[in-house]
């Protein structure tokens, strides 16, 4: 069975991202598509001492059809103060050092100018580097896919000859089971509840934070608090 899932990039995502990648063969970027403002795109947040804090990265302010990978980025310092805030909010966590160097080699040695290739290599080298993840990644552009919503999707998994596509349930709203159905693609959707805590500083705990969170915090066992637990779970 070949799975897959097709999800816009995000800016360093939370825990139940990378979630869905480990569950499937192959992972597609869905950025041929609008880009939205205020959402998970060009932003995500770490713990603070005033609780879960966004961490934006700026963008050019383009057209209101705009697609996610047009986006441009400010060629600002926000890459330098992006992760001058990690250190001053997790210097103190037990695997800081451990990933010190990743970090400062995504934000430091490189200028960013578009916003999904940034994305993108992100989520691929936490993937393959820090989380052990095999998945196969590909850009939607590869594609050309034309039909509309959910068709779109379809279009993809049947080009990619999938057998099972894995949804988050954010998509219910506007996903037809039926139309995965008679295409013979199973479809399944994504539950992200029962996540174990790990330490965490200020609490209350926030499960919805930056994979950064976890990194700094429980280190080499990540793949555990995300995946790993369910495996022990009666």
């Amino acid at each position: 069975m070949h799975k897959v899932a097709i999800l816009q990039s995000n800016y360093m995502p939370w825990k139940g991202y990378f979630d869905i990648i480990h569950d499937v063969d192959t992972f597609v970027f869905y950025d041929d598509v609008q880009f939205t403002r205020r959402d998970w795109r060009n932003r995500n947040k770490i713990k603070t001492p005033k609780g879960a804090d966004w961490i934006t990265v700026p963008v050019i302010k383009g057209p209101r059809d705009q697609l996610i990978h047009q986006v441009e980025l400010q060629q600002s310092d926000w890459q330098q103060t992006h992760w001058r805030l990690i250190q001053q909010h997790y210097s103190k966590a037990p695997f800081f050092e451990t990933y010190r160097e990743f970090f400062e080699e995504l934000y430091l040695q490189k200028q960013w100018t578009n916003l999904s290739d940034f994305n993108q290599h992100v989520i691929k080298q936490v993937s393959a580097q820090l989380l052990g993840l095999k998945t196969r990644f590909v850009d939607d552009r590869e594609f050309a896919a034309t039909e509309r919503k959910d068709l779109r999707l379809l279009q993809i998994c049947e080009a990619l000859d999938a057998d099972y596509y894995l949804s988050g349930p954010a998509a219910k709203g506007y996903i037809d089971e039926k139309h995965f159905e008679d295409a013979g693609v199973e479809l399944a959707w994504k539950c992200y509840d029962g996540y174990p805590e790990y330490e965490q500083f200020h609490p209350p705990f926030d499960h919805g934070v930056s994979i950064i969170d976890t990194l700094m915090q429980a280190g080499p066992e990540t793949p555990w608090y995300i995946w790993g637990w369910r495996a022990e779970d009666p």
